[in-house]
């Protein structure tokens, strides 16, 4: 469905255009958890819930810059302090910017002020283990429930696909490569195989493999389970071809992504933190 540029409708309000950027995560988290259980998965207000992330940083506080410090701080104390009342207000998604926007800057002021050594990678490393599997997880929720006309009530298919690509940062970037035409196998292959795109599986997937391998060469470690289940996930992504993902089963494609993800972030787990004691007094 051709749109205007960078998805100016002129038919929707401002407001409507708002809602539907965030419909589709919102839908896409309750399903999930419908699937896992009610407690396998973070609550839609978790971003509210005391602090989580400076509790995260406490532990590593001699590691990381002062800087990071003070952005995780301030950026908690906003939280606490301007969250709107639940459900939709004026407020909320000045709000809901304003907590992006300090996440970005976090990440670019841990780019700008940490030395890129052990600890930087794995923090990348931790970074697009998550970004593979929730963009995965994403598509796969979306796509098992395509938009349709009548799914949203304030244009419909336009405001979904659009929401889908606004919650991975990805509307513009998309409309600049494939000239604003809001295709599903198109977006399938941005957000999918994009070689580019720092929010595409196959872009976390190379920066997975790239990090593993720093990590074992700054570690004295050499290639574990992890590193070679992000080998068989980038090369499978590398070669992918996105006419024959959507003829294939997608669904079943974007599970496994899911999947390997999550294997990967238990084997990282099990090599670098929880090995037995006596691997590491042999080391």
């Amino acid at each position: 469905m051709p749109v205007q540029a960078f998805g100016q409708r002129r038919d929707l309000t401002e407001d409507q255009q708002r809602r539907g950027a965030y419909f589709v995560p919102v839908r896409a988290l309750g399903q999930l958890r419908q699937r896992a259980g009610h407690d396998a998965l973070p609550r839609p207000r978790s971003v509210l819930d005391q602090g989580e992330w400076r509790r995260r940083g406490t532990p590593v506080r001699e590691q990381i810059s002062s800087e990071m410090w003070q952005q995780i701080n301030r950026l908690f104390l906003f939280v606490r302090r301007d969250a709107p009342d639940p459900g939709w207000t004026g407020r909320t998604h000045d709000f809901l910017m304003s907590v992006i926007e300090g996440i970005h800057l976090f990440q670019g002021i841990t780019n700008a002020t940490m030395t890129h050594g052990e600890g930087w990678h794995f923090i990348e490393l931790g970074r697009y283990v998550e970004r593979a599997g929730a963009t995965a997880a994403l598509l796969e929720v979306h796509y098992s429930d395509p938009p349709g006309p009548a799914t949203t009530g304030v244009g419909g298919e336009y405001v979904e696909w659009v929401g889908l690509l606004r919650s991975c940062c990805a509307f513009e970037a998309y409309c600049r490569q494939y000239t604003a035409d809001l295709r599903s196998d198109r977006i399938a292959e941005f957000l999918i195989l994009s070689a580019q795109f720092p929010r595409s599986v196959r872009y976390a997937a190379r920066h997975i493999q790239s990090s593993l391998q720093t990590i074992g060469q700054l570690t004295g470690r050499g290639p574990g389970r992890a590193e070679r289940l992000a080998g068989r996930l980038l090369a499978s992504l590398d070669y992918g071809q996105v006419d024959e993902i959507m003829s294939g089963n997608l669904l079943e494609y974007l599970q496994s992504i899911v999947r390997q993800a999550g294997q990967i972030g238990a084997a990282v787990h099990q090599q670098y933190v929880s090995y037995p004691v006596n691997e590491a007094l042999s080391a």
